[in-house]
């Protein structure tokens, strides 16, 4: 029972990491089945998407250029470890923030 859900919310797990428009497919399309697996990918993506662009405004304007860049090279090593483990079918949280993105975000 676990891995055929796992199965059905792959593709919106994964689809949820690429762009913010895949974020907001997957949430909406997510709302009809309400898979687990998908929605545990869709929280992780959605913490991801703002911690990018709290980078970029943040960062960037206060820290300059290096510092800005790299927190989008560690932001974008973190998207992919969140489509790897989408891929893979695992409930792997992303590293230093995935607990807090589950908790923040536990209603979606």
């Amino acid at each position: 029972m676990i891995n055929q859900t796992f199965k059905e919310g792959k593709t919106l797990g994964t689809v949820s990491y690429i762009t913010i428009i895949g974020l907001l497919y997957a949430f909406f399309t997510n709302r009809q089945n309400n898979n687990y697996f998908a929605s545990f990918h869709i929280r992780q993506s959605l913490g991801l998407h703002i911690l990018y662009f709290a980078n970029k405004w943040i960062v960037f304007a206060y820290f300059g250029t290096t510092a800005g860049n790299i927190g989008k090279i560690g932001v974008l090593v973190l998207f992919v470890l969140g489509i790897i483990s989408a891929v893979q079918e695992e409930l792997k949280l992303v590293p230093l923030f995935g607990e807090k993105f589950q908790e923040w975000f536990k209603n979606i």
